[in-house]
């Protein structure tokens, strides 16, 4: 986009963009990440990234250009904001114990990419020629971030939705762990039955030579 260039810093274009490069270069990092630790550690400042930019867009960026744009193009862009916040929100829920949470990021990460995708090539150079106050605007935006930044980020819709379902709405993961469980029973069932089953053979064989013996 020419915008990364000719802009000015507090553009609110720029600003969005700039946010879209820091966290698309998380997700690289991420994806190169060996160690443990530091994969949760930029999971951590993903999370927060896209708490924050998700806030300025939806409070301030979305309402100066949601007139003047087409109905579709806002409306997919609500829907792709609540399918990531579903995400970042079991992502906060869970910790580090959850096997699905790197595969959970990583889906995330994915749909990130596609709504920039979507917002760089249609949605920001439509909004670019509206007749706004972009610089104004991006004032506004860098204001609200910095007091996210300060205050924190309150729960949104997503996250008391998915702290109600208590673990019950995210159904792949929770699925594989009732699978892992249900293994791990039959497992432990399948070793003590053939222990028990050694056992008796053991004490049948003993009998029948007690009985020759005899």
């Amino acid at each position: 986009m020419l915008e990364r260039l000719l802009l000015p810093e507090t553009h609110a274009i720029a600003i969005l963009v700039k946010d879209h490069d820091r966290v698309k270069d998380l997700f690289a990092r991420f994806e190169k990440e060996d160690s443990g630790t530091r994969k949760e550690k930029i999971i951590g400042e993903a999370l927060t990234e896209l708490k924050i930019h998700a806030a300025i867009e939806e409070e301030i960026f979305y309402p100066a250009v949601r007139k003047e744009l087409e109905e579709d193009v806002m409306n997919e862009a609500d829907e792709e904001h609540h399918v990531a916040r579903v995400l970042i929100a079991e992502l906060d829920r869970d910790g580090r114990g959850d096997d699905h949470r790197d595969a959970k990021f990583t889906v995330l990460a994915e749909s990130v990419r596609h709504h920039i995708k979507e917002e760089e090539g249609e949605m920001l150079p439509k909004a670019k020629g509206l007749e706004i106050d972009f610089e104004a605007l991006g004032q506004k935006m860098l204001a609200r971030k910095k007091e996210l930044q300060r205050n924190g980020i309150p729960p949104d819709a997503e996250h008391k939705m998915v702290a109600a379902a208590n673990g019950r709405g995210d159904s792949p993961a929770a699925r594989a762990r009732r699978s892992s469980k249900a293994a791990t029973v039959s497992t432990g069932r399948t070793r003590t039955a053939v222990r028990a089953a050694g056992r008796r053979s053991a004490g049948g064989t003993k009998a029948k030579g007690r009985r020759r013996a005899a």
